[in-house]
């Protein structure tokens, strides 16, 4: 066993010992017995401290996980065990020695990836491997894992032409997981392109969904349409009794506009941000406030912004002629690497590296550009500066960064999507990895 693996199951071993004995103390708890208090939430720090020094500092990664077929999302429960999705349709548990099959949906599409050995072919060759962007997507623990066992999970089922994405939850704690099988939001848009598909339960104890317009452009501005949205919905998928109430829309929906957010977070103060791919460029950070219209397809360039007031904007676009393809990040606030607390931390795949922003209150210092970008402009959020690093670009196509129960950081990539360039995918790919100082 290497280090790295040595030390993550220490890790988990530690963190099993003290969190399973609460959940044994307290006895069992029903499903839906949450805390919808915010500010109970372990993180939460009304007075945050936004970063003022850059976080330019150098970082490594440790392999912990080889020979993945396209990882997407990680999970790590209360008790330090770890949850990876493949998009190829598998969830896969790992407790720092061994990786097991939790569950494989027997209605999930058929998804494929490519060796993990690099050829001679142009990645645009490769670039349309069977599913598409679909297929078996995000995961998220229920915040009382394992009393009771829920695994969420989102993914893309049917035949093909009649595809939806739904969210699914098992028992993972059971002897049969899929026998368990309970769908909690289904008939989402679904489609080769543009499926969204980040969950994870808030500071608020509720499930947030990121969903993609599933190339139907005009969806994102239906509300009654759960395509490009982020959707908030209780353990069981019930709407939050505290979603906004526009007439017209499905109560489930907490903002509409977006084309394709793949990052669902949260500022220390439990105020949500996302990441969302934009078209050919156009990529955006975005900090939500509930029931807002973020645009598109209507509105996504400078001059559309300014035309369009009503429309709430972007902490960041990266404009035309920048593309990152920003996927899965945290908010980071751990201490393995101190430059970077308080940063949003996130996955690339166009650009292919680990993305560093700090978002700064209106009225608080900026920390020095460095050799990062500073975003500035008359048409992006008033409330928040953005200021962004990029890092990390040894990696290939970056899928997503978590971070740990340790606080240490955890990233995948997913160079076996056939859209990997530049000598990618290497053997041993896909990997899970941790970044370290």
């Amino acid at each position: 066993m290497d280090d790295s693996r040595r030390r993550f199951l220490a890790t988990t071993a530690a963190i099993a010992a003290t969190g399973l004995a609460g959940c044994i103390a307290g006895g069992s708890r029903p499903d839906d017995d949450l805390t919808h208090d915010a500010t109970a939430w372990a993180n939460y720090d009304l007075d945050w401290a936004t970063p003022t020094n850059t976080p330019e500092t150098n970082v490594r990664t440790e392999d912990v996980l080889t020979g993945l077929e396209v990882p997407w999302d990680v999970s790590f429960a209360p008790d330090g065990t770890l949850f990876v999705t493949e998009r190829v349709g598998r969830v896969r548990r790992f407790d720092g020695d061994t990786l097991s099959t939790v569950a494989a949906p027997e209605d999930a599409i058929d998804v494929t990836a490519v060796d993990d050995e690099p050829d001679d072919k142009p990645y645009w060759e490769t670039w349309w491997v069977a599913g598409g962007e679909g297929g078996t997507l995000g995961v998220a623990v229920h915040p009382n894992y394992p009393d009771p066992g829920w695994l969420y999970v989102y993914y893309t089922a049917g035949e093909e032409g009649d595809w939806e994405n739904q969210v699914v939850r098992f028992d993972a704690t059971a002897e049969d997981p899929a026998s368990t099988r309970e769908v909690v939001v289904g008939g989402i848009p679904a489609d080769e392109v543009h499926n969204g598909g980040r969950i994870a339960f808030g500071p608020d104890n509720h499930l947030w969904v990121t969903t993609g317009d599933a190339g139907t452009k005009a969806d994102a501005q239906d509300p009654k349409s759960l395509a490009g949205k982020v959707l908030r919905v209780q353990a069981t998928g019930a709407p939050a009794a505290d979603n906004p109430r526009h007439d017209g829309w499905d109560d489930r929906v907490y903002t509409l506009g977006h084309r394709n957010p793949q990052c669902i977070t949260w500022l220390p103060d439990a105020t949500p941000v996302v990441t969302e791919h934009g078209p050919s460029g156009l990529d955006e950070v975005t900090v939500l406030d509930a029931g807002e219209n973020y645009g598109w397809p209507d509105v996504r360039h400078p001059e559309e912004y300014r035309a369009n007031p009503e429309v709430s904007r972007p902490a960041l676009n990266t404009g035309v002629d920048n593309s990152w393809a920003p996927t899965g990040g945290t908010l980071y606030t751990g201490d393995a690497i101190p430059a970077w607390q308080h940063c949003l931390v996130f996955g690339q795949l166009i650009a292919q590296r680990v993305g560093v922003v700090s978002l700064t209150p209106e009225g608080a210092p900026r920390p020095p550009t460095g050799d990062g970008q500073r975003f500035e402009g008359d048409w992006l959020d008033d409330d928040y500066g953005a200021t962004a690093w990029q890092t990390l670009g040894s990696l290939g196509r970056v899928r997503c960064v978590v971070e740990g129960p340790d606080g240490a950081l955890y990233a995948t990539t997913s160079n076996r999507d056939g859209r990997a360039k530049e000598g990618y995918p290497k053997e041993g790919d896909d990997r899970l990895v941790r970044i370290v100082a």
